[in-house]
């Protein structure tokens, strides 16, 4: 019988330990792509802006010599990142492509104009720099018209600033409930030695000495927990990064190293604290309270 009452108190042990990792990784699994994604945030606001520039419309007649040469002066302004030019023949083909019909046969001739299209740097894509740079422009004489689209870059920057902003407050709010969840279930696994630690106290353990076989303890749940969840964020950018390769940063080693040590030192103090607090709760517990 005693075996039997000792072999279903080990369960119970093991059990209680391992849902605390499985939900310690779990935990440290999303607070680390949160973490990613915040880091991310600026290159994603970034790869954002840089593909929203403007459509600079030459004049007709104007020659591939000058064409070249005021190209040239754009890439050589230090708020371009890069120009695409584009002939009259390749936009009257790519028109056609779209309205599904050859709309030269219908007007006799094609009413396009050759463009160069400018991708701006990221803190130059708004409104106001795009105006001063448009001024710039209109003053050259290849120039027919500088076009942009000035209410969906004023909406991206505006919202990209909401987008940051609920980031950072989901990331504390995150942080906290995880706390607290990790808080909850430790304090369960504690909360079931309640009996020992009170005889332990009974018999003059100090404590420290009570608190130290938990501690350790909860230092290894914190270790595993933060590996599995390490784990789980390898697989997860394997499975990403050749898709958001271009937008994200997630092949960094600095950046990821960065998160995983996060996750590392969250794990451990995570698990480490709220084992530190429920025990000393439990130590002060009255003897009337034991079976509340």
């Amino acid at each position: 019988m005693s075996n039997v009452k000792n072999k279903s108190l080990n369960r119970r042990i093991i059990s209680s330990s391992v849902s605390v990792v499985i939900s310690l990784s779990l935990v440290l699994f999303v607070i680390g792509l949160l973490s990613l994604l915040l880091i991310n945030a600026q290159r994603i606001s970034n790869y954002l802006k840089e593909n929203i520039g403007m459509t600079i419309m030459l004049n007709e007649g104007t020659n591939e010599i000058e064409t070249a040469k005021f190209q040239k002066i754009i890439d050589g302004s230090y708020f371009v990142k890069s120009t695409n030019f584009v002939s009259k023949e390749e936009a009257t083909i790519s028109l056609e492509r779209e309205l599904g019909e050859d709309f030269v046969d219908f007007l006799g001739y094609s009413p396009l104009l050759a463009s160069i299209d400018v991708k701006l740097y990221a803190e130059y894509a708004n409104n106001d720099s795009l105006l001063v740079f448009k001024n710039e422009i209109m003053e050259n004489s290849c120039v027919n018209d500088v076009f942009y689209q000035e209410n969906l870059i004023h909406k991206l920057n505006s919202n990209i600033n909401r987008i940051s902003f609920f980031l950072i407050s989901f990331s504390i709010l995150l942080f906290i409930i995880a706390f607290a969840l990790i808080n909850n279930t430790i304090r369960l696994s504690v909360y079931s030695k309640r009996f020992l630690i009170r005889t332990m106290r009974l018999v003059g353990a100090n404590n420290s000495f009570i608190q130290k076989p938990f501690l350790i303890k909860s230092f290894y749940q914190g270790l595993y927990g933060s590996i599995f969840a390490v784990f789980m964020l390898i697989g997860s950018i394997h499975l990403v990064q050749n898709e958001t390769a271009s937008i994200l940063n997630i092949t960094d080693l600095k950046i990821i190293g960065f998160v995983f040590i996060l996750v590392f030192i969250s794990g451990i103090l995570l698990s480490w604290l709220s084992t530190y607090f429920s025990v000393r709760r439990f130590i002060k517990l009255k003897e009337s309270e034991l079976y509340n």
